[in-house]
Protein backbone atom coordinates (compact mmCIF):
# COMPACT_ATOMS: atom_id res chain seq x y z
CA UNK A 1 0.00 0.00 0.00
CA UNK A 2 1.45 3.31 -0.94
CA UNK A 3 1.66 6.26 1.49
CA UNK A 4 -0.84 9.28 0.58
CA UNK A 5 0.90 12.27 0.14
CA UNK A 6 -0.60 15.73 0.84
CA UNK A 7 0.50 18.61 -1.22
CA UNK A 8 0.36 22.36 0.28
CA UNK A 9 -2.86 23.33 -0.88
CA UNK A 10 -4.74 20.73 0.85
CA UNK A 11 -2.48 20.80 4.07
CA UNK A 12 -3.91 24.44 3.95
CA UNK A 13 -7.30 23.75 3.33
CA UNK A 14 -7.32 21.12 6.35
CA UNK A 15 -5.52 23.62 8.71
CA UNK A 16 -7.57 26.39 7.85
CA UNK A 17 -3.86 28.65 8.24
CA UNK A 18 -2.06 30.96 5.18
CA UNK A 19 0.96 29.74 3.87
CA UNK A 20 3.14 31.99 6.30
CA UNK A 21 1.43 30.67 9.43
CA UNK A 22 2.40 26.92 8.03
CA UNK A 23 6.20 27.55 6.99
CA UNK A 24 6.64 29.45 10.75
CA UNK A 25 5.22 26.56 12.32
CA UNK A 26 8.02 24.39 10.20
CA UNK A 27 10.38 26.76 11.05
CA UNK A 28 9.47 26.73 15.00
CA UNK A 29 8.90 22.44 14.90
CA UNK A 30 5.74 22.95 15.39
CA UNK A 31 4.35 20.99 12.35
CA UNK A 32 6.09 18.01 10.42
CA UNK A 33 8.09 19.44 7.75
CA UNK A 34 7.40 18.28 4.07
CA UNK A 35 9.31 15.85 2.82
CA UNK A 36 10.64 16.31 -1.53
CA UNK A 37 8.70 14.39 -3.55
CA UNK A 38 10.24 15.56 -6.83
CA UNK A 39 12.71 18.07 -8.67
CA UNK A 40 10.22 21.15 -7.95
CA UNK A 41 7.62 19.36 -5.64
CA UNK A 42 6.83 18.93 -1.48
CA UNK A 43 4.14 17.10 0.12
CA UNK A 44 3.33 15.84 3.64
CA UNK A 45 2.58 11.95 4.41
CA UNK A 46 -0.99 12.56 5.32
CA UNK A 47 -0.46 9.81 8.12
CA UNK A 48 1.63 12.23 9.72
CA UNK A 49 -0.26 15.79 9.14
CA UNK A 50 -3.31 13.75 10.74
CA UNK A 51 -1.25 12.78 13.44
CA UNK A 52 -0.92 16.10 14.05
CA UNK A 53 -4.13 17.72 14.16
CA UNK A 54 -5.45 14.69 16.26
CA UNK A 55 -2.74 15.56 19.14
CA UNK A 56 -4.88 18.62 19.05
CA UNK A 57 -8.79 18.11 19.83
CA UNK A 58 -9.52 21.17 21.05
CA UNK A 59 -8.94 22.97 17.26
CA UNK A 60 -11.78 22.20 14.87
CA UNK A 61 -10.29 21.54 11.28
CA UNK A 62 -11.29 20.86 8.33
CA UNK A 63 -11.78 17.44 6.57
Amino acid sequence: MSEVILRQKEVLEMLKVDRSTLYRWIQNKRFPAPKKIGPRAIGWPERKVKAWMDARPDVEYRI
